[in-house]
C-alpha cells in the first residue's frame, strides 16, 4: 500500500514542528486578570481577582483542570484544535454570511460581454486545477513566518483543506468532514451555480482533464441551460444561507427523497463551487463590491446563487465583480489570501490556453441537479430567504483606503506597522464610546503541529493609557508623555503578540480547562460563571490584518450584535480598512468609526513628527550632528 508511505512523506513537514505548548497556570491567570482591568469597573475586578485567587490556589480546581490538560497535550498531537474548532466555529448556530465566512473581494474586472466573463471563469478554474495539483502533490512551498519572530516554518495542513473539506450543519453542532482520502476516489467535479440553479461540471473525461477552451464551452452550456425557464427549479441554495439549526432541519426535510440525497451528495462532494452572478445594477465602489461578496446581495439577487458549507466558492458576477466566500472552519485567511493570489496572477500572467474549436472533444453536457420540493420544503425556502434578507438589511459595511501613509513611514518610527494599527483602532473606539472594549485579533499559532490562531487582547491598560493622553480635553499631557504612552502601548501590543504566536496567550488555555472540567463532570468552575469571563469574551471589536501582495481585500462582518470587524491590509503608502457593524444597534456606525480612525491615524502620525522634529532640534545645532543623525540607520 503505497499511499501510506506517501502519507508520511506529506506529513514530514508538520511532524517537525513542535507540539503546541500549554502555558504555565499562574502565568495565564496573571495576563487574564491584567488584561481584563481595564475593561470593567473596580468593583468587579475585585471581585474576579478573588475567584481568580481561588481558582489558582494550591491544591485548587486549576491545578487538577492544568494537569488534566498536560495529559491531553502528551496523548494528541494538538490539544487545542478540537475544542478550538467547536467554540470557534462548529457549535455556533448563527448563519454563516456576514457572521463567519470571510471573503476577498478582487478588484472590478472589465468584461466586454458575457462571453468574456465566462472566458475569466474558464481561466479561473484551470487556476484552481493546477494550484490544487500543486497541493495534491504536496509541492506547495512551505511558508515562514513574516512580521515578529520571522523565518520559522509554518505548518500546511490548512492547505491541504482548502478543496477537499465540507462542514455539514447539524441541530446542535456542525460536523466538518475532510476527504484525506486515496487519489481513487478523490472528487473529479465542480458546482457551477447560475441563475439559482446548480450543475455538475466534469473537470476529467476519459481519464483527461478538460482544457481552457472544453471548460469555456461547458460554461456555455450550462448559462443556456440555466435560461430555459420551464426547467427552472426553486433556490435551493437559500437553506445554506440560514441559521445553522434551521438549515440543518431544512437538509433532514430534504434528505426524504432519493432525487435531493442524490444532489445533496454531489455538492458534498465536489472541489469547489463557482457561482456566475447576473450583474447586481449596483454602484462597483469598493464597500459594494464587499457587501455582495459577502451576501451576495440578498434573494433578489445573488444571494441564492450560493451554496455556503463548502469550503471555496470562487464568484464571477457578469458585471465583474468577483471574489472568492470562504467557509472558514477549515482554514485562516492566509490561506485564502495565498491561493487567491496564485489564481489572480494565473489569470493575467499566462497567455489564454484557449485552442481550435476543431480540437474540441465531444463531451457530455453538464448535468442539472434536481430537487423534489413540496409545499413544507417551499416554506422553508421562503422564511430562509426572509432571514437573509433580514441579514443583508442590518450589514453596515464601508470599505475605507487610508492614503495618507503606509506601513512605510510605521517602520521609521520603528514600530511594528500591526501594533500601530492596532492603537490606532483602540485610539479610534475610545474616541467613539469613551471606553475600551474585549478585542480580538487573530494569531497565527502555525508555528505548532495543527496549529491554527489563538488571540492578542488589544485593549491592554498600555493602549488605556494613550488613549487617555490623546482625548484629554484640559492639555495635561505634554507631546513627550504622549509619546512615551504611545512607545509604551505598542510595546505592550508587540510584546502580547509574540506571546500569542509562541502558544503563550491566555484564551486557548481558558478554554482548555474549561473544557476539560466539563470532559471530568465538574460544577463549571466560577471563573468561568463570572460576569468578567462572558463579558471578556465578547468581543465587540473583533479584528484581523490580512495583507495581500496582489491588489484585492478581505472583510467579515462583526461577531457581536453590538460589535465591529475590522479587517485592514496594510501596504507601503496606504492602509485599506474593511469596518462593518450592525445598523440594528444604535450604537454603532461604520461611517463614524471609519471617521474617527482617519482622525486617529492623523493624530498619530502628527504626534510622531513632533517627536522627531524634537529629537533632531538640538542634534541639529552641534556641528555636523545632523549627518550623523542621518547615517545612523
Amino acid at each position: 500500500m503505497p499511499i501510506l508511505e506517501k502519507e508520511t512523506a506529506r506529513d514530514r513537514d508538520s511532524q517537525s514542528l513542535p507540539k503546541v505548548p500549554v502555558p504555565p497556570l499562574k502565568q495565564t491567570l496573571d495576563t487574564y486578570l491584567k488584561s481584563v482591568q481595564p475593561l470593567v469597573k473596580e468593583e468587579q475586578f475585585k471581585k474576579t481577582k478573588a475567584i481568580v485567587e481561588k481558582f489558582g490556589a494550591p491544591g485548587g480546581v486549576g491545578e487538577v483542570l492544568q494537569k488534566k490538560l498536560l495529559e491531553r497535550r502528551d496523548k494528541t498531537t494538538n490539544w487545542v484544535y478540537e475544542y478550538w474548532l467547536e467554540d470557534m466555529y462548529l457549535n455556533n448556530r448563527l448563519a454563516l454570511p456576514v457572521n463567519s465566512s470571510p471573503v476577498m473581494v478582487f478588484t472590478k474586472q472589465t468584461f466586454r460581454d458575457q462571453k468574456d466573463a465566462l472566458r475569466f471563469t474558464a481561466r479561473l478554474i484551470r487556476g484552481v486545477l493546477e494550484y490544487k495539483a500543486l497541493i495534491d502533490a504536496r509541492e506547495l512551498p512551505v511558508d515562514f513566518a513574516r512580521g515578529q519572530l520571522a523565518g520559522t516554518p509554518m505548518c500546511m495542513k490548512q492547505y491541504y483543506r482548502l478543496f477537499s473539506s465540507y462542514r455539514y450543519p447539524g441541530l446542535k453542532t456542525d460536523t466538518l468532514k475532510v476527504q484525506m482520502n486515496a487519489a481513487s476516489s478523490a472528487p473529479e467535479h465542480m458546482i457551477v451555480a447560475c441563475k439559482n440553479q446548480f450543475f455538475v461540471l466534469d473537470i476529467v473525461a476519459n481519464g483527461k482533464q478538460l482544457t481552457e477552451t472544453e471548460i469555456l464551452s461547458q460554461l456555455e452550456k450550462i448559462v443556456k441551460k440555466s435560461e430555459n425557464a420551464e426547467e427552472r427549479l426553486p433556490p435551493f441554495g437559500i437553506l445554506t444561507s440560514d441559521g445553522r439549526t434551521e438549515w440543518a432541519q431544512a437538509r433532514d426535510a430534504l434528505t426524504k427523497d432519493q432525487t435531493n440525497r442524490d444532489s445533496l451528495a454531489l455538492i458534498e462532494s465536489c472541489i469547489c463551487v463557482v457561482c456566475l452572478d447576473e450583474p447586481s445594477r449596483l454602484d462597483p465602489r469598493d464597500t459594494n463590491r464587499a457587501l455582495l461578496m459577502l451576501h451576495g446581495g440578498g434573494p433578489e439577487k445573488n444571494g441564492a446563487n450560493r451554496w455556503y458549507d463548502k469550503s471555496m466558492q470562487f464568484v464571477v458576477g457578469m458585471d465583474g465583480i468577483c471574489g472568492v466566500v470562504c467557509e472558514h472552519s477549515p482554514f485562516e485567511g492566509i490561506v485564502m489570501v495565498q491561493c487567491s493570489e496564485y489564481l489572480m496572477k494565473y489569470i493575467t500572467g499566462s497567455t489564454s490556453k484557449m485552442v481550435e474549436s476543431s480540437s474540441l472533444r465531444e463531451l457530455p453536457p453538464p448535468r442539472r441537479l434536481l430537487w423534489k420540493c413540496n409545499s413544507h420544503i417551499q416554506g422553508l425556502l421562503s422564511s430562509s430567504g426572509d432571514r437573509l434578507q433580514r441579514l443583508v438589511n442590518n450589514l453596515d459595511m464601508d470599505v475605507f483606503q487610508f492614503k495618507v501613509y503606509g506601513k512605510e513611514f510605521i517602520k521609521k518610527q520603528r514600530m511594528s506597522p500591526d501594533a500601530f494599527i492596532q492603537v490606532a483602532l483602540q485610539l479610534a473606539f475610545y474616541k467613539c464610546g469613551g471606553r475600551l472594549v474585549s478585542t480580538y485579533e487573530s494569531a497565527s499559532i502555525r508555528r505548532f503541529q495543527e496549529g491554527r490562531v489563538d488571540n492578542i487582547r488589544s485593549a491592554t491598560a498600555e493602549a488605556l493609557a494613550f488613549v487617555k493622553s490623546m482625548t484629554d480635553e484640559r492639555g495635561t499631557f505634554t507631546d513627550s508623555e504622549k509619546m512615551k504612552r504611545l512607545r509604551a502601548a505598542i510595546n505592550a501590543q508587540t510584546n502580547y503578540t509574540i506571546a500569542a504566536i509562541t502558544g503563550m496567550a491566555i484564551d486557548n488555555h481558558l478554554l482548555g480547562l474549561l473544557r476539560i472540567a466539563k470532559e471530568l463532570n465538574m460544577e463549571k468552575p466560577e471563573i468561568f460563571c463570572d460576569e468578567t469571563y462572558l463579558a471578556s469574551n465578547q468581543f465587540i471589536l473583533s479584528t484581523s490584518q490580512v495583507p495581500t501582495t496582489v491588489e484585492m481585500f478581505c472583510c467579515y462582518g462583526p461577531v457581536v450584535p453590538n460589535g465591529y470587524g475590522a479587517c485592514y491590509n496594510p501596504q507601503s503608502d496606504h492602509i485599506v480598512f474593511c469596518v462593518s457593524s450592525f445598523w440594528e444597534n444604535t450604537e454603532t456606525s461604520s461611517a463614524v468609526f471609519v471617521k474617527v480612525l482617519n482622525e486617529a491615524l492623523l493624530e498619530i502620525r502628527d504626534l510622531c513628527n513632533k517627536s522627531s522634529a524634537a529629537a533632531t532640534k538640538p542634534a541639529e545645532s552641534s556641528q555636523g550632528a545632523g549627518r550623523a543623525h542621518k547615517s545612523g540607520k
